[in-house]
């Protein structure tokens, strides 16, 4: 559903436009009222996607908690929506752990993993399914056939051999979107998260068909510090490019930042181009000396802290470059010590990176493409129709190399051309896994000895940042999108100035 505009992600960017209208507006005095209102809003007359205006009103309460930034209420006792608003109503406040939440309300209860015969079946002579069922679980009433839930061990055998099609593998959306078996099931079947195996993609989060799985956010802060005039930069993940429309440039969305409130705007990717040498130079020194086995890439958050969490016996060979993140927020700051600094992105786990104590000062908030879309819509900014007056974003001299970290394979390519720039007598080779699954596959091979002197690049999301969890459109439109930008960029690879500067 990545990339869909479907009604979850409609009543999402509601929630987020009144969150943001609220704290750009609204004064001390009554924002919890108006809090408490936001469900009433949204949820008028009657319910437009569940089954009572009650349970729709319940699960919009629950999201304006998760928007700002606080944890769900208890569901054995009556507590307020704004109980606890006061600890989270500052700037300083950050997201408590864990990010990504299940709402119980919202969980339809989907069936963990099963295999049910559909009215598909034609109830053949043949009845393959039965003869390779190791379990006898397939039994034939009125020559149709009935799988015994009890007997069956889910193998699917069954669904393999049938010629029609007939058996269908029920699985959760959000269990089978995680590439770490994180899924699990509470006393009411309903889904939670092991937080002990969650790496925050999000990736189930935009699996659930029932908008059941949300991460917890910085809106409200945000809007309120742009409100108070503080000196607050934004820097802008590459993947941003065809994220708010179609006929909307670089300096459409920079006038946009601007009027919402920002002082200033940069690329990420001049962050992408620090990490694109210094790995490189990285790989050359540790990983063909043969110092290190393999070097992992550390811009994916989810992908580190999967080797970090599962892999701990690897954690040496992940990369100790700066993200680009941190690289281009630590630039801002050297040039605007005062100022704060936001990161505006598509990625969720990137506001668990950015809480790390090592990381903290320097990126002050995070906000996904989906939520600025929300603070944009509050303050009734049309981006189609801005008036390019920004400029180009600060230090607009990213490369193209820098760009393509938003795509998978992009971070490999980035660094396997500085490679052969400024090591051209080094070997160079890559692999590159994408999704959390292929990503797993690829750190229990690296694990074995069979990518010994490989750099391998992670990212937890399939397709890439494009694809993260935060995204407006889909990765293919994304992509287009970014070629563009790649092709018009002014340079191509990081220059040698800059990995001279960084070995100092």
């Amino acid at each position: 559903m990545r990339g869909l505009d479907t009604p979850i992600k409609k009543i999402r960017r509601e929630i987020f436009r009144e969150i943001a209208r609220i704290a750009f507006e609204s004064d001390q005095e009554h924002f919890k009222g108006e809090i408490e209102a936001i469900p009433y809003h949204i949820v008028e007359e009657r319910a437009k996607y569940r089954d009572s205006i009650y349970r729709e009103r319940a699960v919009a309460s629950e999201r304006v908690r998760l928007a700002m930034g606080m944890s769900l209420r208890p569901e054995n006792r009556a507590v307020h929506i704004t109980a606890g608003v006061d600890k989270s109503n500052i700037d300083e406040k950050y997201y408590e752990p864990p990010l990504m939440q299940v709402i119980p309300s919202a969980c339809d209860a989907c069936e963990p993993n099963s295999y049910m015969v559909s009215d598909m079946c034609r109830g053949c002579v043949a009845h393959p399914c039965r003869e390779v069922c190791p379990k006898g679980a397939i039994i034939v009433k009125k020559g149709k056939s009935i799988i015994d839930q009890e007997k069956c061990i889910r193998c699917g055998k069954c669904k393999q051999v049938c010629p029609y099609d007939a058996i269908s593998k029920m699985e959760r959306p959000c269990a089978r979107a995680c590439g770490v078996n994180a899924i699990d099931s509470d006393e009411q079947g309903r889904a939670t998260i092991n937080h002990k195996k969650c790496v925050s993609c999000g990736m189930c989060m935009v699996s659930c068909p029932f908008g059941a799985i949300s991460d917890k956010s910085q809106i409200f802060q945000l809007c309120k510090a742009l409100r108070e005039e503080q000196f607050i930069v934004a820097e802008v993940a590459p993947a941003y490019i065809g994220q708010f429309g179609k006929h909307v440039t670089p300096e459409k969305l920079k006038a946009a930042l601007l009027l919402l409130g920002f002082r200033e705007v940069y690329e990420v990717a001049l962050g992408a181009d620090i990490g694109a040498v210094a790995e490189a130079h990285h790989y050359a020194q540790k990983v063909v000396t043969g110092e290190l086995p393999f070097l992992l890439t550390s811009c994916c958050p989810s992908w580190s802290l999967l080797a970090k969490k599962h892999f701990p016996d690897l954690v040496d060979s992940v990369s100790q470059e700066l993200t680009p993140m941190v690289a281009t927020a630590r630039s801002i700051k050297q040039k605007h010590p005062d100022a704060r600094v936001v990161f505006v992105g598509p990625c969720a786990s990137k506001k668990l990176e950015a809480s790390r104590r090592t990381v903290r000062s320097d990126v002050d908030f995070v906000i996904t493409f989906e939520e600025l879309v929300g603070m944009f819509e509050a303050k009734g900014i049309d981006l189609e129709e801005m008036e390019p007056s920004g400029g180009n974003f600060a230090m607009n001299d990213a490369t193209a190399a820098g760009r393509g970290y938003a795509v998978a394979g992009g971070v490999a390519e980035a660094i396997r051309q500085c490679l052969e720039e400024y090591y051209p007598d080094v070997p160079v080779h890559i692999e590159h896994a994408e999704g959390l699954a292929d990503c797993k596959k690829a750190l229990v091979m690296a694990k074995a000895g069979k990518l010994n002197g490989c750099l391998i690049e992670g990212m937890g999301c399939p397709g890439g940042c494009m694809a993260g969890a935060g995204t407006n459109v889909s990765v293919k439109t994304a992509a287009g999108e970014l070629k563009k930008l790649q092709a018009a960029s002014k340079r191509k690879i990081p220059s040698k100035d800059l990995l001279e500067l960084h070995l100092e």
